[in-house]
């Protein structure tokens, strides 16, 4: 992933629901950023969780596989492969994964960070790293990625005309 604002160009991931999840052991890695939102591949573990945290962006969660637990602002709901759930910035929320205990069978989902929470080249094997490295600052949402939608036209990297 570049360290910039991303080109005016597609961005392309086949089979985002089935074979490229499956492909992915890490418990968190960044696809994709840009100016106002972020495609994250998360991997939790069987008895995993994601941690009990509050963003101030948006995020929607796609679960690709595998069964859970959603609490959001403090109401439980049971999530499985095919659901998504929308949690607006400022709201508590937590994911468990309550599927069965074989190691095989990891929830896997990719989640939209609106606008971005993490630094583009984010890769984290375990939820203790991600958690070491958000925690020292080590990993933050670049600069570039958090500016107004009247900045951004205004310094040409976003023209309705679709010309550049």
């Amino acid at each position: 992933m570049p360290s910039g604002p991303p080109k005016h160009e597609m961005a392309y991931f086949p089979e985002m629901t089935s074979a490229l999840p499956s492909k992915s052991g890490e418990f968190r890695r960044v696809l994709w950023t840009g100016l106002y939102s972020q495609v994250v591949l998360m991997t939790v573990p069987v008895d995993g969780e994601i941690g009990d945290e509050v963003h101030t962006v948006d995020q929607a969660l796609t679960f690709t596989s595998g069964i859970g637990k959603a609490t959001i602002a403090g109401k439980d709901q049971d999530v499985k492969a095919g659901d998504l759930m929308v949690v607006p910035a400022g709201t508590q929320h937590q994911f468990v994964n309550t599927g069965p205990t074989p190691l095989h069978h990891p929830k896997i989902l990719y989640t939209i960070y609106s606008p971005a929470e993490h630094n583009p080249q984010t890769v984290h094997a375990t939820k203790e790293e991600g958690d070491e490295e958000e925690e020292s600052g080590k990993d933050e949402a670049p600069d570039w990625s958090q500016k107004p939608k009247a900045e951004n036209e205004k310094n040409g990297l976003v023209n309705t005309s679709g010309k550049y």
